[in-house]
Order: C-alpha cells, then sequence, then structure tokens
C-alpha cells in the first residue's frame, strides 16, 4: 500500500508528504532525518492519513493536497477530528 500523509510541526505549519510506511516515515521526521523543511519544527504528529493501492495514486494526492490553501487542509484534516 502507498500513503499521502500531512503532520502538523511543532510551529503548527502543516507538510504533506507520500510514503510506504508511515509509522517509519513520521518516526524518521522525528528523529530529524526527513524532509529538510521539518528538521528545524520537531516534533511532527500525524494529522491526517489517506490509503491508495498505488504509487501514482498517492503521489497525485499528495501533489494536489500541496495545492490546497492552508484553509482546506485544516478543514480536511478537521473532518477526521469529529
Amino acid at each position: 500500500m502507498f500513503y499521502t500523509y500531512i503532520v502538523r510541526c511543532k510551529d503548527g505549519s502543516l507538510y504533506t508528504g507520500f510514503t510506504v510506511d508511515p509509522v517509519r516515515r513520521i518516526q524518521t521526521h522525528n528523529d530529524g532525518k526527513g524532509a529538510k523543511y521539518t528538521r528545524s519544527r520537531l516534533p511532527v504528529c500525524l494529522v491526517h492519513l489517506e490509503q491508495f493501492e498505488t504509487e501514482r495514486e498517492a503521489r497525485s494526492r499528495e501533489c494536489a493536497i500541496k495545492r490546497m490553501t492552508r484553509a482546506d487542509k485544516l478543514r480536511l484534516i478537521s473532518r477526521e477530528q469529529t
């Protein structure tokens, strides 16, 4: 399986990524070995996860989320927390 995820950084910013192993990827971010963006904003917390059968679907969704406004991302996240 393939996953698209959003993490909330310590400073409140949101980072979107793609992975095949969400648990390991979040740990990698929090170990300071993930994306350059998150390294100075640790720790990160997983706030959204979507699962896909193909890498193409997951990467396409990652791109779509990255094009969203912050407000749209927050709405997406809040739907899961209600």
